[in-house]
């Protein structure tokens, strides 16, 4: 097992008083270690970012039970066993991009592994490996990384905790204001890394799109509670999905219209390949 929290609680300090903000309430999951691909939603302030700092043990509670890679966590944990298990669980936090500050593209994705190997051949092979597998030219790998554009920014923002070898890779709204190229190429290579490589993704996002295309599995939050764990299937055709106060994909929308307007039978499809396969039915 991966992650696994049992009835975890967390407060937050209110206005440096002996007061607390409940932020999470009663929270129990299981994360496995490979294959998961599982999206975060829920509007803003559910408690998203708080649950993946706890997950990644950038923060730390004694109110429940977490559990990271067989280690109980909590506030009285050695520090350099949550530094070893932030290598294992990799968090990259929105617009990762402004966190750039070597003089080369190599050098800014080498910087993490260096740290933590403490080797410099070994932390150059595997920057090198992570910007191949992102699909960052070699021709790049001495230029700065404010001399490229904002997707490439963000690709060798990725690289540099992809060099690090995760197995549990979050990411905060990875693809947030970026063109509709630039997101496509960091999901199918998100895509990649869970299919291919077998890594866990956490995805948290607004973009219900992204999450009937590529999520396998779905945890909903509001006001610090988990609503829906489950299949995205079920997800998305829970009868109650009004609670989540989410929109639908943009492909049920379409197909809600042409339904009403032209009487093509509505059937969920999750992406957009899908609905134009489901669609051609009615038109061959």
């Amino acid at each position: 097992m991966g992650i696994q929290f049992e009835k975890v609680n967390f407060f937050y300090p209110k206005n440096n008083q002996n007061q607390t903000v409940l932020a999470l309430n009663n929270i129990n999951l299981k994360i496995a270690a490979k294959n998961e691909f599982i999206a975060l939603v829920g509007k803003t302030g559910s408690g998203k970012s708080t649950l993946v700092q706890l997950m990644n043990a950038l923060l730390t509670t004694n109110n429940g039970k977490i559990t990271i890679f067989n280690q109980n966590i909590n506030n009285q944990t050695n520090k350099n066993l949550l530094t070893a298990l932030r290598k294992k669980v990799g968090l990259v936090f929105q617009f990762p991009e402004y966190q750039l500050f070597e003089a080369t593209i190599l050098k800014d994705v080498m910087f993490g592994p260096e740290n933590f190997f403490k080797n410099k051949e070994i932390a150059h092979q595997k920057a090198k490996e992570a910007l191949k597998h992102i699909g960052i030219k070699t021709d790049l790998y001495l230029k700065s990384p404010f001399q490229i554009s904002d997707g490439q920014q963000r690709k060798v923002a990725l690289a540099g905790i992809i060099a690090m070898e995760p197995d549990i890779l979050i990411l905060d709204e990875p693809t947030r204001g970026l063109d509709a190229i630039s997101k496509t190429s960091i999901m199918r290579f998100l895509n990649d890394l869970n299919v291919v490589f077998e890594k866990s993704i956490i995805l948290i996002t607004h973009d219900m799109n992204l999450v009937a295309q590529y999520a396998k599995r779905v945890i909903a939050l509001d006001k610090g509670e988990i609503l829906f764990d489950g299949q995205t299937k079920a997800f998305f055709e829970n009868p109650e999905f009004h609670r989540f106060n989410l929109d639908f994909p943009e492909t049920f929308k379409i197909l809600q219209h042409l339904n009403k307007t032209l009487g093509i039978p509505f059937k969920p499809q999750y992406c957009f390949p899908d609905l134009l396969k489901y669609l051609k039915k009615f038109y061959d």
